[in-house]
């Protein structure tokens, strides 16, 4: 665990990365991590002298299983409420399956599993919406149809980027794995749009956080 910004503080599970944030009502968790290993934000919560039942709000990224395999869990154990975007909200309830064709994902999936359905509390529709004060979901769409982004009025600006974009070494912004994502042409002008933003730092659900000029970052991605 280490505090990215202000009250802001980043956990990796495994390969994934998920996010708390702390806020006068409580903690906002961005993520859940790979099924079977919510333990780990429990126990960070503890270091922080906090509990899992703190939690109020998950906001999802997008309903692949390595950010939303925890959910079910931290849901049973806090009462969150769940926010999603429209088009993944079927994959998070269980009413739709993901189908894999790259083998990779395809084994990957087997191992993972699938992750318990979860009721979605606040379905996103449109772009822009506040599901809390301060937060602003964005819409950006490629990795999967209803990838989310959530941009946090904190420090400057932080951008919780998902699998938008990932984290490389050196403060560099680079892409996601190509296989991974539904739509690459999409992603693109979805990653060109947020770098016509404006925020002071960027995490991410792969990578290294970015802290200081991160929209620079995120400019120089897709001028190369």
């Amino acid at each position: 665990m280490r505090e990215v910004v202000d009250g802001v503080f980043e956990v990796g599970i495994g390969y994934v990365n998920v996010h708390l944030v702390v806020t006068d009502d409580g903690v906002v968790l961005v993520d859940t991590g790979l099924p079977g290993r919510s333990g780990k934000i429990a126990q960070v919560l503890y270091k922080m002298r906090r509990s899992i039942g703190d939690v109020r709000t998950v906001l999802l990224t997008h309903h692949h299983p390595d950010h939303t395999g925890g959910l079910a869990e931290v849901r049973r154990r806090s009462g969150a409420r769940i926010v999603a975007h429209q088009a993944d909200v079927p994959y998070v309830t269980g009413d739709r399956r993901p189908v894999y064709r790259h083998p990779v994902l395809k084994v990957s999936s087997l191992i993972m599993g699938t992750p318990e359905p979860v009721p979605v509390d606040d379905i996103v529709t449109t772009d822009g919406y506040q599901p809390l004060p301060g937060f602003t979901a964005l819409h950006t769409p490629g990795h999967t149809a209803g990838h989310l982004c959530y941009l946090l009025d904190r420090s400057g600006g932080i951008l919780f980027a998902g699998d938008a974009a990932a984290g490389k070494r050196g403060g560099r912004v680079g892409s996601t794995p190509k296989m991974v994502s539904a739509d690459l042409d999409e992603q693109a002008r979805s990653v060109a749009r947020l770098a016509g933003m404006d925020f002071e730092h960027a995490v991410f659900g792969h990578g290294r956080a970015v802290t200081g000029r991160a929209v620079e970052r995120f400019r120089e991605f897709v001028a190369a």
